[in-house]
């Protein structure tokens, strides 16, 4: 069983930048590739960032150039950077992690929201 915990949500403004972190524990195998999801009311789940465990990533076109994301493989630890966040970026942002076979673990989610 592995767990997901995610940290670093919050209110920021427009503008503004927040870093998530998904500290993950268990049996983890690799390879794996950690992601960054988000679901905003009215929307369907969305993926935002994802990396796997040699560090190759992949980006939704409306985060790009915006956000980042990385990990600690020793650590077992990811992290999404936001930056230059616009109201849009409202939303719940869950870890995702899924291992080599196939197995899928989720986080419990952390509220982003961007208001003045």
């Amino acid at each position: 069983q592995v767990h997901l915990v995610e940290s670093g949500g919050g209110l920021v403004q427009p503008g503004g930048s927040l870093r998530l972190s998904c500290a993950a524990s268990g049996r983890i195998f690799r390879p794996n590739t950690m992601g960054w999801y988000r679901h905003a009311p009215g929307n369907e789940r969305e993926l935002v960032a994802s990396i796997n465990s040699g560090g190759s990533t992949n980006y939704a076109g409306s985060v790009k150039g915006r956000f980042t994301i990385s990990r600690d493989n020793a650590k077992n630890t990811g992290y999404l950077q936001m930056g230059s966040l616009k109201p849009d970026d409202t939303a719940v942002y869950y870890c995702n992690l899924r291992m080599y076979n196939g197995d899928n673990y989720w986080g419990q989610g952390t509220q982003v929201t961007v208001s003045s």
